[in-house]
């Protein structure tokens, strides 16, 4: 699937261990921008609603769309948007709204009166990046209501057990993602696999998206470049998956 992004808001508040080194911020800080500060988008906040001069839609069918990546779907600020972003979200049935979110508790307060048990075209994640803040998200994630349920493990600080939240079968994905940039704070391979193996054991898919730019793997730390922790990352899922058939 082709993947996009759309921020109808932008800007956020630290709010977890994981926030320390956040990329939002460390981006807006080159451009002396303050993060702090949440703005709604003057000229993307219909971007699924847009078209091309042939009349398609800039945002083709069948994408996935990273929705407020530099933001959180569910921040206080974004209460008076959040309804007419829901409701592009319901008009563009046809693609696949992926919400990432720290603000889990919030998710009740925040949700269309026609929620029911979900829309389709949306996947609701929550982001942990140790054991104590999985152990106060990923219980709401549990219980509350919405057709397809990820776990960002971002940026991952430790391993963390994820196997009473898998055995549920309510959870569709984990993905696990190192820290990037400045001061990033390692991310050991040891953690991603003991995670995947956990993930194969409950047959819940699985990706390692991101290595981070502080890579451990054997015991022995890797300075990577951002533009290649994608890749690295890629190539440590193929070794994953030789392990898993019995290859490595």
């Amino acid at each position: 699937m082709i993947r996009k992004d759309w921020n109808p808001w932008h800007g956020c508040h630290k709010c977890s261990p994981g926030c320390l080194n956040c990329f939002v911020f460390y981006l807006d800080s080159k451009r002396d921008k303050d993060t702090n500060t949440i703005t709604k988008s003057k000229t993307n906040f219909n971007l699924p609603l847009k078209k091309d001069r042939q009349g398609n839609f800039k945002i083709p069918p069948k994408s996935v769309v990273a929705t407020c990546f530099t933001s959180d779907f569910f921040i206080e600020e974004a209460d008076e948007w959040r309804e007419d972003a829901w409701k592009i979200i319901k008009e563009r049935n046809d693609v696949y709204f992926l919400i990432c979110t720290k603000r889990i508790e919030r998710f009740n307060k925040c949700i269309p009166l026609d929620w029911k048990d979900g829309y389709d075209n949306v996947i609701i994640a929550v982001t942990t990046e140790n054991q104590e803040k999985a152990d106060v998200r990923l219980p709401i994630l549990i219980d509350i209501k919405a057709k397809k349920k990820f776990i960002f493990v971002s940026p991952i600080l430790e391993y963390i057990d994820l196997n009473k939240y898998l055995a549920t079968g309510k959870i569709d994905e984990v993905s696990v993602s190192g820290e990037s940039y400045e001061n990033a704070r390692p991310c050991d391979f040891e953690w991603i696999k003991k995670i995947k193996e956990t993930c194969d054991k409950y047959n819940v898919s699985f990706d390692f998206h991101q290595t981070g730019s502080n890579f451990i793997k054997n015991g022995k730390s890797y300075k990577i470049n951002h533009f290649k922790e994608y890749s690295q990352a890629k190539k440590g899922m193929e070794y994953l998956e030789k392990i898993k058939r019995g290859e490595k």
